[in-house]
């Protein structure tokens, strides 16, 4: 579709609406070694004020505050394309800067949003198409009392063999209705067992007896959920043991996400892992702050509000506008 010369800030107004769907580095390379990186500037949409008119009297000739989005960076013989899913809005102002010596070429298509969509805005397909998390709305503003209730429930992921993708519930921890035993019954008991492998109850009535595992007793305690000042919901599924993820290091993970009304639009339960840099601006808010602090083996489910996913706009076809998101998220490798 067009070029984005390396260093060079771009102004662009498309003549329709348009969904930029790829990303790459030129033929020719100005820089054989160095990262480039695109990012995304667009304006940041206020809420109106209680008094519309004098509230556009103020704010007339004012230039838009612009809201900066880092869509990829790309380095030669290491990443050379990305894959991309951002609508531009029909005579809508956007400028994409190049950050880098080496010139981006972006492709993509024209749209005509709403002619096939049903009223909620999304595909009502099942089929499960990959989204990239990398796409991030530029106008998300919504706050957190717009987020709804989260379930507390607990779901944990499974590694399974190519071809199967499965949820692992943890089982219910078996409970013990016999009475304590005393110190004789119970050396009776341990007699008895040697001689015929069975356990023999008191008042010489036969009753088997199972004891709660550590993992049964872990798998008891109620899944603790916390919200953040922004918003965010964060409960605890399971709590890992290696190192701790922190800002500015590769975070390799699993994940399932799905809408309020538990459509699936979105998952990583297989192959290669999902990989970004955390709190470096390349997968939405809900993730930077959600992933921070988690421990590799852990798992969590993160309530995602609006304003730190897609916002009002969502992201067409999968995700509608003011979508609250649920992500099962399982973290398999800190580099």
């Amino acid at each position: 579709m067009f070029t984005a010369v390396g260093g060079e800030t771009l102004e662009y107004f498309p003549p329709n609406d348009v969904k930029i769907t790829n990303v790459a580095l030129s033929d020719v390379l100005a820089d054989e070694k160095g990262r480039t990186t695109l990012k995304l500037f667009v304006p940041l949409l206020e809420p109106p004020s209680d008094d519309e008119e004098d509230d556009v009297d103020e704010k007339d000739g004012e230039e838009p505050k612009m809201q900066t989005i880092t869509i990829c960076s790309l380095t030669p013989g290491k990443i050379e394309q990305a894959l991309t899913d951002i609508v531009v809005l029909e005579n809508e102002s956007c400028q994409f800067k190049v950050v880098g010596k080496n010139t981006l070429s972006l492709s993509g298509y024209y749209i005509d949003q709403g002619s096939d969509l049903p009223p909620d805005g999304y595909n009502s397909d099942d089929s499960e198409d990959e989204h990239d998390l990398r796409y991030v709305s530029s106008d998300v503003e919504m706050g957190p009392e717009d987020l709804d209730d989260v379930e507390s429930d607990a779901s944990r992921f499974e590694e399974v063999p190519e071809g199967e993708n499965t949820l692992k519930r943890p089982r219910e921890s078996m409970t013990n209705d016999a009475k304590p035993l005393s110190k004789a019954e119970k050396k009776k008991n341990k007699k008895q067992k040697l001689q015929d492998g069975s356990a023999a109850a008191s008042g010489g009535e036969a009753k088997s007896t199972k004891s709660e595992s550590t993992d049964q007793k872990k798998s008891k305690k109620e899944t603790t959920v916390k919200e953040l000042p922004s918003g965010l919901k964060i409960a605890e599924a399971k709590i890992g043991s290696g190192p701790v993820a922190k800002k500015g290091q590769t975070i390799g993970m699993r994940y399932i996400g799905k809408l309020a009304n538990g459509k699936l639009f979105d998952s990583n339960t297989k192959g290669k892992p999902f990989t970004f840099r955390l709190a470096a601006g390349e997968v939405i808010k809900g993730w930077d702050e959600g992933i921070a602090g988690m421990q590799v083996g852990g798992e969590r489910i993160l309530t995602v509000p609006p304003a730190l996913g897609y916002g009002k706009r969502g992201s067409p076809p999968d995700i509608p506008g003011n979508a609250t998101l649920t992500f099962e998220v399982k973290c398999l490798s800190i580099k």
